[in-house]
């Protein structure tokens, strides 16, 4: 049986009268992909943003692992190996895709007991042995970002700007990584191709991924448990067969007349 890496217990974050999340209370398996569902405002990102250490609950306890991180700064969450990627790629937008994974790796470098502001381009990177433009590299092939190499951030499409952020994201090696809407702003002809490459390039790394998602084929496609969350609450937790068609999932999110599709 799989250790639990992630435990969220009694979780409570509240905006003055608006309650966001309420009575949260997740174990997340190691080597797990959960799908978070939910309308706009149902608590998703803000459970995430508990998580990553965006926000701070105001009741409740997350552990990572053995280790309490409620309340602990982003910065600290990531290094402990808790990455996320956002709804709105944050990127360097005036450097090209090859520069952007070079600085996500160069942090790595810097973070790292060896690292230091003043390296050889050949030092290698802890963890990975190699220095960073190779890793850098090597990066760009894996998430099939070649073709965009040497162009600037700022003017790339939608959905490789999603996937470089997720590239970047990964260079730490992440125990788990969150995903925010991976497939918003994504065209539908390009979703599932792009979805079925990262989560591929993902799971075959071990990490043990939640991913918050509007589109029903995505989740049903790539999650093996779905959290629904609606009004603050996680109204349906299961496998996605039973969560997606749970009574409350179909009336508050998929709605009434429209069943989740649960097919490859």
């Amino acid at each position: 049986m799989s250790q639990t890496v992630l435990h969220a217990k009694g979780l409570e974050k509240r905006f003055g009268a608006v309650v966001a999340a309420t009575e949260i209370n997740v174990e997340v398996p190691e080597g797990a992909c959960l799908g978070l569902i939910g309308t706009n405002g149902a608590g998703k990102t803000t459970f995430v943003n508990m998580i990553t250490g965006y926000l701070k609950p105001d009741e409740g306890r997350i552990t990572f692992g053995s280790v309490d991180i409620t309340g602990k700064a982003p910065r600290e969450i990531t290094r402990l190996g808790v990455c996320r990627s956002f709804q709105i790629p944050q990127l360097y937008n005036s450097m090209t895709a090859l520069e952007n994974l070079e600085a996500a790796f160069g942090i790595v470098l810097l973070n790292s007991a060896s690292g230091g502001w003043f390296v050889s381009p050949r030092t290698p990177v802890p963890g990975y042995g190699a220095p960073i433009r190779e890793l850098a590299e090597q990066a760009l092939e894996r998430f099939e970002l070649t073709a965009y190499r040497d162009k600037v951030t700022r003017v790339l499409p939608g959905g490789v700007r999603k996937v470089l952020d997720i590239a970047m994201a990964m260079a730490v090696q992440p125990k788990i990584l969150l995903l925010d809407e991976p497939t918003s702003g994504v065209s539908a002809e390009e979703k599932f191709g792009i979805m079925d490459m990262v989560m591929g390039v993902v799971r075959e790394a071990g990490t043990t991924v939640l991913f918050v998602e509007h589109d029903m084929e995505v989740v049903a496609r790539h999650a093996d448990r779905v959290l629904a969350f609606y009004d603050g609450r996680i109204i349906a937790d299961g496998k996605p067969d039973e969560a997606l068609n749970h009574e409350q999932v179909l009336k508050h999110i998929v709605g009434h007349t429209q069943h989740a599709t649960t097919g490859q």
